[in-house]
Order: structure tokens, then sequence, then C-alpha cells
């Protein structure tokens, strides 16, 4: 089975996420939106698959990353979540809540073997 497939996300706290991510649009020329900037890329060798990377800096108030006392959280795409957190399950990985099913996709947070909070996600093609 299939698991990681690609980043699909790389959140991080800051003082000020609207002047950071002016910052990043000024200097590093990143198309910014209201969520920071999306990279749009391709899954597959012939360009069809279209897929996107969400780059997003949070209030360093946000209570979003924890159980994880870290400043950083990453999301990884994935394929079948469902399959994937029954191998967990098996496995003794720490999952933090329940899949949450929205428009664009399926959600779940997992801690590494360091406390680490990771988002996985199964985006809806």
């Amino acid at each position: 089975m299939k698991k990681v497939t690609g980043i699909g996300g790389v959140f991080f706290k800051c003082k000020n996420p609207e002047k950071m991510t002016a910052w990043y649009q000024k200097h590093l020329g990143l198309d910014t939106n209201p969520y920071g900037a999306t990279f749009n890329w391709y899954e597959d060798e012939d360009g069809k698959k279209k897929a996107q990377t969400q780059w997003t800096p949070f209030p360093e108030t946000t209570k979003y990353f924890e159980p994880s006392d870290n400043n950083f959280m990453i999301n990884y795409r994935v394929e079948n979540l469902e399959a994937l957190v029954e191998e967990f399950r098996k496995d003794g990985v720490t999952i933090v809540d329940d899949i949450e099913t929205f428009a664009y996709g399926k959600f779940i947070h997992i801690l590494d073997a360091e406390g680490n909070k990771i988002q996985l996600w199964e985006p809806m093609d």
C-alpha cells in the first residue's frame, strides 16, 4: 500500500502571520492568499493529475499544533487514509483525533516518535 505521496503543507507559528505572509510575498515572490500560499504541481509523470502544497503561517498563540509543543507541523498527502489509520492502530501509533472529511479531502492527526504532531491528508480528486 502506498502511504505518503507528497508534502501537503508546511505550517509554522509566528508573531504576526499577516506581516510574515507579506514579507514572503514581497521578498520571495510567494503568490499569497488569506491562508498563506498554495503551490500547484502535478502528481503524475504526464502532467494530468494536479496537486497542491499549502504554506501557512499561524499565530504564535495557536493551539492547533497541540499536543506537540513545537512551532511547526507538516501535512503529508496520503492514499487510503482509513486503511492507514487501521495500520497505525495495530502498530500503536498515537492518533490524536478522528478522521474528518471535507469537500477537499480527509484529515487526521498523529504523533511521531518524538511527539511532533503530523497532519495526514487524503485529497479528494
